[in-house]
């Protein structure tokens, strides 16, 4: 193996866009003396696009995640979700170039690959490390699936027309038992995706903390609970209920939960690390991720 410099790069090559800033950004990977690593299938459809492009490498057939510096996600967030996958054991820092409608994850836009690929070469970037779930589903005293998250972990209803019974438990302690269509357990960094959407608050990252947020419960104690970052968060799907349960985490992960299945949610030892080049405050990026007014504002007054 050489010993080059080698960049990974993930790019959603199904949307034109992105696959056309994959290609952008590894020709400037090479002309900067840099080796792109891409994983086969992704990598394929780039050199098919880009014969020209005949330096590539391919992830895990001879090069490791360890042995890349950091990695590109080009499309939206749900490619940087697919990037943290890849890379978070090896704490490897991710750049987000967002080619989707908000990309809040992103760092930066299509416009300004180049400029970004040349402050991330050079250096010019510092790492926030995001705080991540560890998830845990059990079966009496059995672990029988064990994954993260880094936005959220779901618990939700199998089937449309049937409602979970569900008891949730803070620290060990038993809070509220009631019917719903499941429940939120979210990061910081996912108080502004499910979560939010749900009804739940959005939460500064500085915050480190869990938010829980019912969907549609059956319940009068059932609003939205912001706990400490190091509370065990357990969801108990109760044998009365009527259907079964389905775990989702960060939409991309799923395990089918039968009655008396426990979701335990924690913190995760291993955050994900994303590359920031801009130290825009989180309120500039909410205004400018969801085009909120600001209509009226003077600036802050002596």
């Amino acid at each position: 193996m050489s010993s080059a410099r080698r960049v990974l790069v993930i790019p959603h090559v199904l949307q034109e866009e992105s696959l056309a800033a994959a290609v952008e950004t590894c020709r400037q990977l090479v002309a900067q003396g840099v080796v792109p690593v891409l994983r086969e299938a992704e990598g394929s459809v780039v050199r098919e696009a880009a014969p020209d492009l005949t330096t590539l490498e391919w992830l895990e057939s001879g090069i490791a995640v360890e042995d890349v510096d950091l990695a590109f996600a080009i499309g939206g967030d749900g490619t940087i979700l697919r990037a943290a996958e890849v890379v978070r054991d090896a704490a490897i820092p991710i750049v987000g170039v967002n080619m989707g409608h908000v990309g809040f994850l992103a760092e930066t836009e299509r416009d300004s690959i180049h400029e970004t690929v040349t402050r991330v070469l050079a250096g010019d970037y510092v790492v926030q490390e995001l705080m991540a779930l560890d998830v845990r589903v059990k079966k009496g005293s059995d672990v029988v699936f064990h994954t993260w998250a880094l936005n959220e972990a779901t618990v939700e209803k199998a089937s449309r027309e049937r409602m979970l019974e569900v008891v949730v438990e803070i620290n060990r302690r038993p809070l509220e038992s009631f019917g719903c269509d499941g429940i939120v357990v979210a990061t910081p960094t996912g108080s502004t995706a499910y979560a939010f959407s749900a009804g739940g608050p959005v939460v500064w990252p500085e915050v480190q903390a869990m938010t829980v947020v019912p969907l549609s419960a059956h319940a009068l104690f059932a609003r939205p609970l912001v706990v400490a970052p190091d509370a065990a968060v357990a969801v108990e799907l109760l044998e009365r209920s009527s259907g079964t349960g389905v775990l989702w985490c960060d939409g991309r992960r799923t395990f089918d939960l039968p009655s008396g299945a426990r979701v335990v949610v924690q913190r995760s030892k291993t955050p994900v690390r994303l590359a920031r080049l801009n130290d825009d405050s989180f309120a500039d990026r909410l205004v400018k991720k969801f085009d909120l007014s600001v209509y009226g504002w003077r600036g802050p007054q002596a």
